[in-house]
This record gives structure tokens, C-alpha cells and sequence, in this order.
């Protein structure tokens, strides 16, 4: 795959899990509970694509190096969201499965950007 399509692909990827996270926001219950863990969970999902989006356009390799640990640090944010939406039985585990093996896969992929973009071996298109 093409450095271009693997960039097109994870944003799509990245907008469509905030669009899902906005469209399992809308499913909580109205407690007290499910609305403050629903607005960190929001927050944070979609938090992900805009901070992808200004790595892509980092002015420099700093920049876009401390921009996808923003993603990855959102990403484990909303998996802790995920978790706590589970543990209090706001949302049972089979509403939440596709989009934590999604953030999972997101924080496996921008690990391994991290890592390239340490190691001089990746550089911002």
C-alpha cells in the first residue's frame, strides 16, 4: 500500500470512529453517570482524527512526532472510558466490542507510527 492511501485510510478510519462514538453517545441512557463518563468518552474518541489531522500537517518532524502521541493518548483515554462504561453496566460488553477492537487496532497502528517517527525512519507528508 501507498504511503498516500495508508494516510487517506487512517483518516477515513479515525472519522469513522468518531462518528461511531457520536452515534453510541446518542444510545446512553440519560443518568447522571452515563452523561459525565459519555461526555470524557466523546471527548476523547473524537479527539483522535482532529489530533491525526494536525499531525499530517506538522510543520515539523517534532511536531508531528508529539501530535500521533496525542492520538495514541486519546486513544488510551477512551479505552479507559470504555472500560468504565462496561464496569458500571452503563453499556454491556457486546454494545461496546466493535469499537474497542477498533481503538485497539488505532493504538496498535499509531504505536508503530510513534516508534517509526522516533527512529527517523517515518517523516510527516
Amino acid at each position: 500500500m501507498l504511503k498516500d492511501e495508508i494516510v487517506r485510510d487512517l483518516g477515513e478510519r479515525t472519522m469513522e470512529f468518531a462518528l461511531e462514538s457520536i452515534r453510541l453517545f446518542g444510545t446512553l441512557p440519560k443518568s447522571e453517570e452515563a452523561r459525565v463518563l459519555g461526555n470524557q468518552f466523546l471527548r476523547s474518541a473524537t479527539s483522535v482524527g482532529a489530533n491525526y489531522r494536525e499531525a499530517r500537517r506538522g510543520r515539523s518532524k517534532a511536531e508531528f512526532t508529539a501530535k500521533i502521541g496525542d492520538c495514541l493518548k486519546e486513544l488510551d483515554e477512551t479505552s479507559y472510558w470504555f472500560a468504565l462504561l462496561e464496569g458500571a453496566k452503563i453499556l454491556p460488553p457486546s454494545r461496546l466490542a466493535r469499537l474497542r477492537d477498533e481503538c485497539d487496532q488505532l493504538i496498535a497502528i499509531f504505536t508503530v507510527i510513534a516508534k517509526k517517527s522516533k527512529s527517523s525512519t517515518l517523516q510527516p507528508s
